[in-house]
Order: structure tokens, then C-alpha cells, then sequence
């Protein structure tokens, strides 16, 4: 019954969800063109809102769990273990206050309505993981602006989203080179569940009723740490240890 009831659910979500993302994309040109950088990031602020509001269509629901007070002014490197492709309209929109830009594959920065305008215009950086070449200098060009603007950057070092919840290894070589380029960043890990069930039947019919929790675990200050690889070890413990994986 419940798959069956996900079938319209999903009709109806997809509708409303495309026509948010063509929506936004005209806003976003117009503020970013004609107002700047301040303009277009709380038109995609809105845009993130929006898109979790959407959600609330499949009787998706939210938890935030951040009992920390995370500074303002200086820079972050958010981790997280990943799910699915909706980790990351709530992490961009309960964090909105850090500048979110993420580190993403270079294939996302073109056909997507809105999403792909804000990923080659927003600060975020598009890498070629098949180039080094390509992906090294720009990771490096990366953490220098978020260290320069303190912006806040969100990597998934696990390079592909877990499709069942199972955490996969860390890849550490783009947080090794965030940390060197970043050297004044805040490290805030976080844990998210239960977003994979947004695909537990493939892409339709979508999961329904789902409950997403984010878990903000301590930050840590880079500038105290001298060992980046224990670091490393570390954050990946942190986070896969508050990874629930119930059915």
C-alpha cells in the first residue's frame, strides 16, 4: 500500500520540484548579473527552502541536530557521509549562514535548471575525477577563496553517495588537500540517515515518509591538529559511528 501511495505522491512531487528549479533559474541570473554575489546567494537560499518544502509532498520530515555555536566569520569544511542527492538542499539551507559551496563532479555543472547555475556561478567547484590534472589545481583554487571569504565548503569523501546507508571508505585526497589550503577552517562533521530511503524503490516511485536526521558533531580547529591523516581517521569514525542503518 505504501508503495503503491508513493506512485502519485511522486507524480505530483516531481512536478512541483521541476517547476521550482525552472523558477529559480531566471531569478538567479537576474541577481546574479544585475546584484551581485549577496543577491543571488538568498536567491538560492530561497531556492533551498523551497526545495525542502517540496519534499514535505512525499511526507518527508527534518531533523537538524546542531547543539553547537559555530562561529560566522571564519572558514569550515563541512564532512559528511553521503546518501542521496537530497543531503544536500538541507544542509545548504540550515546552514545558510556560512556560505555553503560544495565541492562537486564537473558533470553537474551543465543541464541541471538552477542547480547547475548556482554550482559554476555560487563559489562551489566542479572536478573532473577522471583529470587530475584538471581537479588538482582547482581544488586548490577552491580552498583558497573559502579561506579568503570564509565561505564554508562540503565535501563527501566518500566520492559517491551509499545507495543502502552502508558508509563507504573515505577517499582522503581532496580533504587532504582542503585541509593544506585551508589551514585556518573549522572541520564540522556531519552525519546524515535515512536519506537513501528517498530512493529505496530506485527513482520511481520515491520513498515516502521518510524522516532525514542531520547530526552536527563538534568542530575542530585544523590550526590545532598536526597530524591531517589521524584527522582524517577521525572524522570518518565520528560519522559513521552515528550512521543508523535500520530498514
Amino acid at each position: 500500500m505504501r508503495k503503491l501511495l508513493a506512485y502519485p505522491l511522486t507524480v505530483l512531487y516531481l512536478i512541483v520540484f521541476g517547476m521550482t528549479l525552472l523558477i529559480f533559474h531566471p531569478i538567479q541570473w537576474i541577481c546574479f548579473n544585475l546584484f551581485g554575489y549577496q543577491a543571488h546567494k538568498k536567491s538560492v537560499d530561497l531556492l533551498q527552502l523551497c526545495l525542502v518544502r517540496c519534499l514535505h509532498i512525499l511526507g518527508t520530515r527534518f531533523t537538524w541536530n546542531n547543539p553547537h555555536n559555530i562561529p560566522k566569520n571564519i572558514p569550515l569544511i563541512i564532512v559528511s557521509n553521503h546518501q542521496s542527492m537530497y543531503d544536500i538542499s538541507p544542509i545548504m539551507w540550515y546552514m545558510r549562514q556560512h556560505h555553503i559551496k560544495f565541492v562537486s563532479k564537473k558533470e553537474l555543472g551543465k543541464g541541471i535548471p538552477s542547480v547547475s547555475y548556482n554550482l559554476r556561478h555560487g563559489g562551489s567547484v566542479l572536478i573532473d575525477r577522471k583529470n587530475p590534472r584538471q581537479a588538482l589545481p582547482a581544488m586548490l583554487e577552491f580552498g583558497s577563496y573559502i579561506e579568503k571569504h570564509n565561505r564554508a565548503a562540503v565535501i563527501f569523501p566518500e566520492g559517491t553517495r551509499s545507495k543502502d546507508g552502508h558508509p563507504k571508505p573515505f577517499k582522503v585526497k581532496g580533504l587532504q588537500l582542503l585541509f593544506k589550503n585551508v589551514p585556518s577552517a573549522l572541520v564540522v562533521p556531519i552525519t546524515v540517515n535515512n536519506s537513501w530511503k528517498m530512493l529505496r524503490y530506485g527513482k520511481f516511485p520515491m520513498g515516502i515518509g521518510n524522516h532525514l536526521t542531520f547530526t552536527v558533531h563538534k568542530p575542530i580547529a585544523l590550526s590545532s591538529v598536526e597530524d591531517h591523516s589521524t584527522l582524517i581517521k577521525d572524522i570518518e569514525q565520528t560519522i559513521t559511528k552515528a550512521i543508523i542503518l535500520d530498514k
